[in-house]
C-alpha cells in the first residue's frame, strides 16, 4: 500500500529531478533553482532555493555522504554546493560549452561523469573538481547516465537509443544499440552485485520513449568482457517513460511517465505493485529514499509528491487515507487487547497488566518509573534489574527472567515465518537491513556483531567484504503486513 503524505509546490516551472540523501531531499527545475528539504518534515531548508544556475537544471546528485550536491544545466556547467551552507564549492564546465544535460557520481563520489546535448562525455576527478577525461558519440545527445555499484564502470543513454558501458578510462566495454526506440530517457545500476563461478552480474533498469521500462543483467566474465541481456520488458505505462529508479535495497523500481502515472515494480520478480494516479502532467522524475521507505516524484505540474510505502507498522501514515483509517488505533491494537500484539509492540501499560498476571504486580511501580515496554522487557538482564531497576532478591530477579523467556518462546512458536527472525537475537526485526553477506539482520543487532566480531559473517563465518548495510523496505514491509493480520 502507498500513500501521498505531502505534495511540495514551491517550482515555478517544471521538475526535472529529484535527488535524496539520508536526511535531505534536492529537487530541480526548469526555474533555474534547487530546492533543499529536510526529509523529517519536507520543511525546507533557510539557504533553500538554490541560485546560480542561468538557465533550465535538469540534474542534481548527492555525494555519498550528503555534504555535497552536483547539478547541471543548459549553461554548459555543473555546480558542485555544499549541503551545510548552501554555497557554491565549485563550478566546472563542460567542454565544448555544450548543455549538459546528465550527471552522475560514483558511489565513493570519487568520480563525476556530465554528458551533454553534443554528445560529449565529461569524467571530472570529484575531491579535487579536475577534468580527467572526456569522450563523445557524434550526432546524439547525452541523457541518462548511471555507476554501477562497484564504481568501476557506468552506463550512459542517448536520444539515438543506445546504451553504452564505459570504464574510468573511458573505454567503450559494450554498446546496445536500439535499447529504446526514439530513445532513451532513464537508466538506473541495481545497488547490488550477484556472482556466482567466473561471471559477476549487475542490473540495470532503463526506460525510453518506447514507452517501455526494462530491466538488463549485465555479466562480467573473467575474461573482462562485458555482455548486456535483457532480462524483462514491463509494459505497465501508457506513454513515453521518462524516469526510473531502484530502491537502496534493490527490491523495487519505480518509473514516471508521459500518462502521468507513477508505477513501483516488485523489480526482482518484475511484478507491478501499484500504480499512482496524482500528478497533472508528465512525471519528469522519481527518487527512491535510502533511509526510508519514501519516494519522491516530480512532473511537469510544477509539484513533487512525496509517498510511503506502509509497512504495516503504523496505522496510516499518509493523508490521502480516508477518514475512517484514522479512527483506527495507530498502534495496531484491537478490541481483545494486548494478545493480539507482538510482545515488541506492548506499551508501557500492557507490561503493567502482564506483571500483574504473572504475580508480579510488585514490580509495576518501578517499571512504569523506568519507562519499560514490550522491547525494554525483551532486553532486561540480570545485571539490568539489579544495578538499573534495583531488584535485590535473587529469586524474584530469576523468576521476572524466565517469564521473559517464556515469552521469547511463545513469539518464536507462534508462527513467526522464520526469515523475519533476525539471525542473531532469533526475534522477529524491527529494521532490517541487508549485510554484505546478502543475508538479513536487524540492524542493531549486526552493528554490534560488526563492532565485536572482526567483520565477519554471522551466518558464513567469512569476512564482510563490506560493513555498509542496506535498509530492506520490501522484507520490513512483509513484516509489518504480517504482524497487522496475527
Amino acid at each position: 500500500m502507498t500513500s501521498l503524505i505531502c505534495t511540495l509546490q514551491d517550482h515555478r516551472d517544471d521538475v526535472n529531478w529529484c535527488a535524496f540523501s539520508a536526511k535531505l531531499l534536492a529537487t530541480c527545475s526548469g526555474d533555474k533553482t534547487l530546492r533543499i528539504y529536510n526529509t523529517r518534515d519536507f520543511s525546507e531548508l533557510p539557504f533553500s532555493p538554490l541560485s546560480g544556475h542561468g538557465y533550465s537544471i535538469h540534474c542534481c546528485c548527492f555525494s555519498a555522504c550528503g555534504q555535497f550536491l552536483a547539478s547541471c544545466s543548459t549553461d554548459a556547467t555543473t555546480v558542485v554546493w555544499s549541503m551545510v551552507t548552501g554555497e557554491i564549492e565549485a563550478v566546472m564546465e563542460h567542454p565544448g560549452r555544450s548543455p549538459v544535460r546528465i550527471c552522475a557520481l560514483s558511489p565513493d563520489s570519487v568520480h563525476l561523469v556530465s554528458g551533454a546535448s553534443d554528445g560529449t562525455l565529461a569524467l571530472w576527478d570529484f575531491p579535487s573538481k579536475q577534468l580527467r577525461r572526456t569522450c563523445a558519440v557524434n550526432d546524439t545527445t547525452m541523457v541518462a547516465c548511471s555507476f554501477s555499484p562497484c564504481g568501476q564502470v557506468f552506463m550512459t543513454g542517448s536520444t539515438y537509443g543506445d546504451l553504452r558501458l564505459w570504464d574510468l578510462d573511458m573505454n567503450q566495454l559494450h554498446a546496445e544499440k536500439n535499447a529504446h526506440d526514439l530513445g532513451v530517457t532513464c537508466c538506473a545500476f541495481a545497488p547490488d552485485i550477484l556472482s556466482g563461478g567466473q561471471v559477476v552480474q549487475f542490473r540495470l533498469a532503463s526506460c525510453g520513449q518506447d514507452s517501455h521500462l526494462k530491466i538488463w543483467a549485465i555479466n562480467k566474465f573473467s575474461s573482462g568482457v562485458y555482455k548486456m541481456q535483457l532480462l524483462h520488458t514491463l509494459t505497465g505505462q501508457s506513454a513515453p517513460v521518462l524516469s526510473c529508479a531502484y530502491s537502496s535495497d534493490g527490491q523495487l523500481l519505480v518509473s514516471g511517465s508521459v500518462d502521468k502515472t507513477v508505477t513501483v515494480y516488485d523489480a526482482k520478480n518484475a511484478v507491478l505493485l501499484y500504480t499512482l494516479n496524482q500528478h497533472e502532467r508528465y512525471v519528469t522524475a522519481c527518487a527512491f529514499s535510502p533511509t526510508s521507505p519514501l519516494i519522491a516524484t516530480g512532473s511537469m505540474d510544477k509539484t513533487v509528491n512525496i509517498w510511503r510505502l506502509e509497512d504495516g507498522c503504523s496505522g496510516h501514515g499518509g493523508k490521502s487515507l480516508p477518514e475512517e483509517a484514522a479512527l483506527t488505533s495507530s498502534d495496531g491494537r484491537t478490541s481483545s487487547g494486548r494478545s493480539k500484539l507482538l510482545v515488541t509492540d506492548w506499551s508501557e501499560e500492557d507490561v503493567s497488566e502482564w506483571l500483574a498476571e504473572e504475580g508480579l504486580g510488585g514490580l509495576v511501580d518501578k517499571f512504569r518509573a523506568n519507562n519499560i515496554d514490550g522491547t525494554e522487557l525483551l532486553s532486561l538482564t540480570k545485571e539490568t534489574l539489579a544495578s538499573e531497576l534495583l531488584i535485590e532478591s535473587i529469586g524474584l530477579r530469576s523468576k521476572l527472567l524466565r517469564k521473559v523467556e517464556e515469552l521469547k518462546s511463545e513469539s518464536v512458536c507462534s508462527g513467526i515465518p522464520d526469515e523475519f527472525l533476525c539471525p542473531i537475537t532469533r526475534e522477529l526485526m524491527k529494521e532490517p537491513v541487508i549485510a554484505a553477506d546478502g543475508y538479513s539482520y536487524e540492524r542493531e543487532a549486526i552493528e554490534s556483531w560488526i563492532n565485536t566480531k572482526n567483520r565477519s559473517s554471522p551466518m558464513t563465518n567469512l569476512p564482510l567484504l563490506t560493513t555498509l548495510l542496506t535498509p530492506n523496505h520490501t522484507l520490513r514491509m512483509a513484516i509489518g503486513r504480517w504482524k497487522t493480520s496475527h
